[in-house]
């Protein structure tokens, strides 16, 4: 199944219409003619079946035929991620963040953070393009990009972890949590968290963990927090 996106469509639309950008794929790229069937979704937690009823490259029109809600998860993943220096790394977790289940993304600047700034409207197209890949009805939220101290001082529900890599007692994340429980992580960039930035989080109420053995790129980590959180509620 191929999945489109249409963030405007919800349960009152019967008809309307696909943006350029998705209408030129099913027309020129799929080559798709009215009557045929599609799927789509609004990124919100529906799934759509929509009949095609006029072909055009840059708006083509469809009337939905079924809709179903997808119910999402009992817990709440929000991963407050350093960008990384290689953009591609950072889209590289964005994507497969989306794939396993992220609900909340936080670009942070930290005080070693090597990128200062990003580009939202990419990152956008990055999470949509994997929430289709992967059939998912949910699109994650991308936040603003937010400097650490401020971001730590943000109420957040919930759970509130931070993975750094400095020698101390630090408990894995799967034992520090249980499933349908809300979940914000913390991961930092290359070179990590400073010393003072780990004492200011603790300060905060964020919690250190460990998630394993190895030291971990930074899209590295956010991958496997995660995969942590997902298996723990795969139950």
């Amino acid at each position: 199944m191929q999945l489109f996106y249409t963030p405007a469509l919800s349960k009152e639309v019967t008809r309307f219409e696909f943006d350029p950008e998705e209408s030129r794929h099913i027309v020129k790229v799929l080559r798709k003619q009215a009557g045929d069937t599609l799927h789509t979704t609004n990124g919100k937690g529906c799934f759509f079946d929509v009949r095609i009823l006029e072909t055009h490259p840059k708006h083509c029109k469809a009337e939905v035929t079924s809709t179903r809600k997808k119910l999402d998860k009992r817990y709440h993943l929000h991963l407050a991620v350093a960008p990384t220096k290689n953009k591609s790394r950072y889209e590289w977790f964005l994507e497969k963040a989306t794939e396993i289940g992220v609900h909340e993304i936080t670009p942070l600047i930290c005080k070693r953070s090597e990128r200062k700034s990003i580009n939202p409207e990419r990152m956008e197209k990055v999470l949509e393009s994997a929430m289709k890949q992967s059939l998912r009805a949910y699109l994650p939220k991308l936040n603003e990009t937010m400097s650490f101290e401020d971001f730590i001082k943000t109420p957040q529900p919930g759970l509130r972890f931070i993975a750094h890599c400095e020698e101390e007692e630090k408990t894995d994340l799967k034992r520090r949590m249980g499933a349908d429980q809300d979940v914000l992580v913390l991961i930092g960039p290359e070179g990590d968290f400073t010393r003072d930035e780990i004492r200011k989080a603790y300060q905060q109420g964020f919690h250190p963990v460990s998630l394993g053995e190895s030291r971990l790129r930074t899209e590295t980590a956010a991958i496997v927090a995660a995969a942590t959180v997902a298996i723990i509620n795969s139950g």
